[in-house]
């Protein structure tokens, strides 16, 4: 069998339509660097197409009929959006799935601490890194923060071009003959990828200086105190936009391709289904890339959840009643 290249397949008219579904695609993973932010994303764009949040369904009392759209979001990090087709739910449903979490740095709950007159945030890494990668690299943080008083921050440094960036710090080449004699996976220990924080002392501290003038910074811009941390949700990913690659520009460069990629093209091979004739089904979840686990995995219940809700909102043919 011998290999076709797609891109003789495509024709003029074809190929202004790639064009459009990329410069969408580039939007998906710029606006999406975490699960978080994908999720957000998606139901702004499934609202658009006319899919209803299926709490405000349960809220109001109403019925799911052929062609009804809902979308179902657990956590605010899994999101599961549903098109009810011609035949009853129990004969079976068309089900794409994807993930939208990808490899990437979290900050720990207690990070902030000084070294040799810098600041640094202590972080674990999550899912397959390749560590060696990580270091002296652009990058940006994004999550939310859970201040003591209720109030929920979202945070997002590093991605506008007026921010500043952080990074992994490593040893210059002259420094490294012994680093340069491990094995990649030792190259860069896990333990090691602390990102550079800061480096200015608060002026009139003498001790922990540069980490006074951190909480400072921090309380002044975003009313947070140190130990709102233990309750911050904080990723750390390459700073930067999506960009095409290549002289011919025929590739994506861009961070989170896994599992997006698929995230994306299900996403919208959903959004442009009408009345199928079994309902179509799309789950995007979290937790892929470390097994499934946890509460937003698809270990946890809520697929089978809120399938049970959208089998007690149809109007025939209900098991559960």
């Amino acid at each position: 069998m011998k290999d076709k290249n797609a891109w003789n397949s495509y024709d003029k008219e074809e190929l202004a339509k790639l064009e459009k579904l990329c410069k969408s695609y580039r939007e998906f993973l710029d606006t999406g660097k975490t699960e978080r932010e994908c999720v957000k994303e998606i139901v702004k764009q499934v609202k658009k197409a006319g899919y209803e949040d299926i709490q405000d369904v349960i809220k109001e009392g109403k019925k799911l009929t052929k062609g009804s759209k809902v979308y179902a979001v657990w956590m605010n990090k899994t999101v599961a959006l549903f098109n009810i087709g011609k035949k009853n739910i129990e004969k079976g449903m068309n089900i794409l799935g994807a993930h939208i979490d990808s490899p990437r740095m979290d900050i720990k709950q207690i990070p902030l601490y000084e070294k040799e007159g810098f600041a640094y945030l202590d972080t674990h890494y999550y899912g397959g890194i390749k560590k060696y990668q990580w270091v002296t690299l652009p990058l940006a943080i994004h999550g939310v923060v859970a201040k003591t008083d209720g109030e929920v921050v979202e945070v997002n440094i590093g991605e506008d071009k007026n921010d500043p960036v952080f990074c992994v710090t490593d040893l210059l080449i002259h420094l490294a003959g012994a680093q340069m004699e491990k094995k990649a996976n030792k190259v860069i220990e896990g333990e090691e990828l602390d990102i550079l924080f800061a480096s200015k002392p608060l002026k009139g501290k003498e001790k922990e200086a540069v980490k006074e003038q951190v909480l400072a910074l921090l309380k002044k811009k975003y009313g947070i105190k140190e130990e709102d941390f233990i309750s911050a949700e904080l990723e750390i990913v390459p700073a930067g936009k999506a960009r095409n690659c290549g002289i011919d520009e025929s590739m994506i460069m861009a961070y989170g391709q896994d599992d997006r990629v698929c995230a994306f093209t299900s996403l919208f091979a959903m959004l442009e289904t009408e009345n199928p004739e079994r309902t179509s089904c799309c789950i995007l979840v979290d937790k892929e890339e470390i097994g499934s686990v946890g509460a937003t995995g698809m270990h946890s219940r809520f697929f089978e959840d809120y399938v049970a809700e959208l089998m007690a909102l149809t109007e025939d043919g209900n098991p559960l009643k």
